[in-house]
């Protein structure tokens, strides 16, 4: 089976309800990302923090994978797929796609603030007090801006191994993610869905489907099962 890898972000969690940040104007749910996204807005605030990431929790619980997702899943008959998601959501594996990595951490975990390897199930809120088995406080289990992205590796790999890289809901806005493209294969097919204009130049390289998740997937799928 050919190897198929997609590199997942926010616009196709947006399509099912879920409020995303902009960089171009740094708010997130009217936040600034540095205050609730950042080693130094945990050590400033945790409550809030915290909070913030309830209100999350809490949204994700609410919501339900879109049509995209469900494509996605679907191609697992035709294809070794591999999705790297930026999302911190579930939709991907409530869709049923099975193969899935986080590069920037998962809502419905928690760690140590101490060590990011004592890792638990976290389906509601942290509080402050919360323990880990360490006696550390618990956090969100979530990469955030200026921390390490420990899958990066592992992600680079497949992309390297990938027939077909799509990208899908992602403006390739931050890094080390956007980076990945820099792995392709030369004779790796490169598809990006999104309906708007990137920084990142593709010149002919890429095939560039300018719809949102949804759409654009809609109009890919044939093409790709025609192609196993």
């Amino acid at each position: 089976m050919k190897k198929l890898t997609i590199l997942s972000g926010a616009g196709i969690s947006a399509e099912s309800g879920i409020q995303t940040f902009r960089d171009g104007d740094g708010l997130w749910e009217n936040h600034d990302v540095m205050q609730v996204a950042s080693p130094q807005g945990w050590r400033n605030d945790r409550a809030l923090v915290l909070e913030f990431y309830n209100q999350r929790r809490r949204q994700l619980h609410e919501v339900q994978p879109n049509e995209a997702h469900q494509l996605l899943a679907e191609l697992e008959k035709y294809f070794d797929i591999q999705i790297i998601t930026q999302n911190i959501d579930d939709l991907h594996e409530r869709a049923g796609s099975t193969n899935i990595l986080h590069i920037h951490g998962e809502l419905f975990k928690s760690c140590s603030c101490n060590n990011k390897n004592l890792v638990y199930e976290q389906k509601e809120d942290i509080n402050v007090g919360d323990k880990a088995e360490d006696g550390a406080q618990l956090r969100p289990f979530i990469v955030w801006f200026g921390e390490d992205v420990p899958l990066y590796q592992t992600a680079r790999e497949m992309v390297k191994e990938a027939d077909i890289l799509v990208v899908i809901g992602t403006s390739l806005q931050v890094y080390p993610a956007a980076g990945l493209l820099h792995e392709i294969k030369d004779d790796c097919l490169l598809v990006v869905i999104n309906p708007n204009e990137t920084e990142m130049s593709f010149g002919n390289r890429a095939v560039v489907i300018k719809e949102n998740a949804t759409k654009g997937m809609k109009l890919l799928f044939d093409k790709l099962v025609n192609m196993a």
